[in-house]
C-alpha cells in the first residue's frame, strides 16, 4: 500500500539515496548491491510505514535482485509477526510489551531495537467544525475512557453544540492507540470500544475530514499530508494549548503526546548480507528520509549510534 506523503518524498530523495549508495564505507557495500538478492520483510506500525517504504524503494532501485517487502497491521500485529519468525524486521510506534518479549522469547527470537524518529500524535477534527480550538487531557480523558458518558459536544464544553461526536482512531493493533490510551487515559488499551476504529490511517483521515462533527487521533504525518482537508486541535497539557508542529514535537512542548518510533531487527536475520546492507542503508540515509515524510529526525549523534548498533549485531559480516 502507499500513501502519498513517502511517495513525495521518495521523488524528492531519489537523487540523493541513489547517490548514497556509491559513498562511504556503507555505501561501498551499496555499490556492490547489484550482486545482493533475496527478501526483506518488514511489518508493523503504519505510522512507521511512510519512512520504511520511502526507504525500501530507493534500496530496491539500487539493488533490483532484492525485494523489500513492506505491511502495515499495526505495531502488534507486527509484533505477532515478528515473533512467530515470519518478519526480519518490525516497526513499532511504542516499545515492546512485556507479553511480546516472552512470546519472542519462547521461540527463540533474540532482537535489538532501534530508535528512528520522533511523532507527535493529532486530535484532529472537520474544518467545518467552526467552536473547537484547544482540549485539555482531561477532557480528552471524559471523552475517550472506557465508559464515558460524553455522547455530544455540549458534554464537554457547555457552549459547545449538542451534536454527536463521532469518533475516529487507531485498531487495537497500533502503538498509537497503546500511547494515546497510556498517556491521556491513564492505562494503554484502556478505551471506549463505540468508535470507528481502523489500522489504516488513510482511512481515519476520510472519515473525520467527512464529518462536521467528528473528532479522532493520528500521527501528525498523516495531518501534515492531509492538512488541506483537517482541523488541527491543540492540546493543553498543563501548560497552555500547543499544537504538535516539528518544533514542539522536537523540545518536548507538545506533552503528553510526543513520542519515538522505533525499528525492531531479529538478530538472525542480519547475518544475512541483503539485511545488512538495507539496515546500513536505512541509517544513513534517515536524517534526509525522515523529514521528507513528515516526522522529526534524531540527532547525528543518535544516528550514528543506531549505525555502530547495526555493525555491531552484523559482526563484520558481508
Amino acid at each position: 500500500m502507499r500513501n502519498g506523503h513517502s511517495l513525495a518524498g521518495v521523488t524528492l530523495l531519489s537523487g540523493l539515496l541513489l547517490a548514497a549508495c556509491g559513498g562511504g564505507e556503507g555505501g561501498q557495500s551499496m555499490a556492490g548491491g547489484s550482486r545482493l538478492a533475496g527478501q526483506v520483510e518488514i511489518d508493523g506500525s503504519s505510522t512507521v510505514f511512510p519512512i520504511q517504504e520511502a526507504v525500501a524503494e530507493e534500496f530496491q532501485a539500487a539493488n533490483p535482485n532484492v525485494r523489500v517487502s513492506v505491511g502495515i497491521s499495526g505495531t502488534g500485529g507486527g509484533f505477532k509477526r515478528f515473533c512467530a519468525g515470519e518478519t526480519d524486521l518490525s516497526d513499532a510506534s511504542r516499545p515492546i510489551k512485556q507479553s511480546e518479549i516472552d512470546a519472542c522469547a519462547a521461540a527463540g527470537i533474540e532482537y535489538s531495537e532501534i530508535p528512528v524518529a520522533w511523532d507527535g500524535l493529532s486530535v484532529i477534527t472537520s474544518p467545518q467544525n467552526d467552536f473547537a480550538q484547544c482540549l485539555t487531557v482531561a477532557e480528552l480523558k471524559r471523552i475517550w475512557e472506557p465508559g464515558s458518558s460524553v455522547t455530544t459536544w455540549r458534554d464537554v464544553r457547555a457552549e459547545w453544540p449538542a451534536e454527536t461526536i463521532k469518533l475516529y482512531g487507531p485498531g487495537t493493533d497500533s502503538g498509537t492507540f497503546d500511547y494515546f490510551t497510556e498517556e491521556v487515559v491513564g492505562e494503554a488499551g484502556a478505551s471506549r470500544p463505540d468508535y470507528q476504529a481502523s489500522e489504516d490511517d488513510n482511512i481515519l483521515v476520510q472519515g473525520v475530514a467527512g464529518d462536521r462533527y467528528s473528532l479522532g487521533y493520528f500521527g501528525y504525518a498523516y495531518f501534515a499530508e492531509n492538512q488541506g482537508r483537517l482541523k488541527l486541535l491543540e492540546v493543553d497539557g498543563g501548560n497552555g494549548c500547543v499544537a504538535p508542529s516539528d518544533r514542539t514535537i522536537a523540545d518536548g512542548t507538545y506533552a503528553p503526546l510526543s513520542r519515538p518510533l522505533f525499528v525492531y531487527i531479529k538478530h538472525a536475520a542480519i547475518s544475512r548480507p541483503e539485511i545488512k546492507a538495507y539496515l546500513e542503508f536505512f541509517v544513513q540515509n534517515a536524517p534526509e528520509v525522515v523529514p521528507s515524510t513528515g516526522y522529526h529526525p534524531l540527532t547525528s549523534d543518535e544516528y550514528a549510534a543506531d549505525m555502530a548498533k547495526v555493525t555491531a549485531l552484523a559482526g563484520g559480516t558481508n
